[in-house]
């Protein structure tokens, strides 16, 4: 019966695994597909005569460098303020004792059940406001920082033994000090996590920069993406290749930090 059970496990791991991973395949095919095999019947998986001109092709047909640059500027300050302000208020949220902390922090806590298409039209009426409308800044700013990334460091900062904190008093250090030499360096698996959510967040995010941005010089990658649908098309051969260049920069990130990303899932759990 335990064998039983194991290979059932596994063979209904094997077939989510192959649902999730079917879509990704099937675009990788038709980003190697000429115009007959893409309109072929039976379709097939494997080109029979792969091409990979559908890749310069896109690359050269829209400003694509432009778009990709872009998002790495977009999702690389974002990361970077996400994580900063996020490791600044979760660690006062943890190690802090003060007046309403508590109910500051369930005030942030509760950001996270409002979506984002509800606060939409208030938010780029004040970024229209502040001028900073059909500009890269515009997209960044309003989600500088988030609820989740809060939570997820003050966990990470509970989970630190109050002994290391207080040995840092003992030492001299100021709270900037433990925050940044002794307690920060403590959490980095849950600093990479933020770091892939962030990155997987804002690089593959549409609907705001879509709403912020007007001008085809300043589109993030996703709009780009977009308005490639209107200019082939016919050419499903080209969206197929520049849908899987925007994918690979995600598949990157994670293999380079997955070995951080279960430890800063799961780290300060049991607080």
């Amino acid at each position: 019966m335990k064998l039983a059970g194991k290979t059932l496990i596994v063979l209904l791991l094997t077939l989510g695994a192959f649902i999730a991973v079917a879509p990704f395949l099937w675009l990788l095919s038709t980003s190697f597909k000429g115009t007959e095999e893409l309109f072929a019947f039976p379709p097939s998986l494997i080109p029979k005569h792969g091409v990979t001109q559908n890749y310069s092709g896109v690359w050269n047909a829209v400003p694509f460098g432009i778009y990709f640059i872009n998002s790495i500027i977009v999702a690389a300050t974002s990361i970077f303020l996400n994580v900063l302000i996020s490791s600044l208020a979760g660690f006062s949220l943890a190690r802090f004792r003060f007046r309403g902390r508590n109910f500051f922090f369930f005030l942030i806590i509760s950001t996270m059940m409002i979506p984002k298409e509800v606060i939409i039209i208030p938010l780029y009426t004040t970024v229209l406001r502040m001028g900073m409308a059909d500009s890269l800044l515009g997209v960044i700013l309003p989600f500088a920082v988030e609820g989740f990334g809060i939570y997820m460091m003050r966990l990470a900062f509970l989970s630190i033994p109050k002994e290391i904190e207080e040995a840092g008093i003992m030492d001299g250090v100021s709270s900037l000090q433990l925050w940044w030499r002794v307690m920060l360096p403590m959490t980095k698996p849950s600093m990479a996590a933020l770091t892939i959510f962030t990155f997987i967040g804002t690089w593959g995010d549409f609907l705001w920069p879509l709403v912020v941005l007007k001008s085809p010089e300043h589109y993030t990658l996703q709009v780009g993406l977009s308005s490639m649908i209107g200019t082939f098309v016919d050419n499903y051969r080209y969206v197929a290749a520049g849908s899987v260049l925007a994918i690979v920069p995600v598949i990157i990130v994670f293999l380079f930090m997955q070995k951080y990303f279960e430890r800063g899932i799961f780290a300060g759990a049991s607080k």
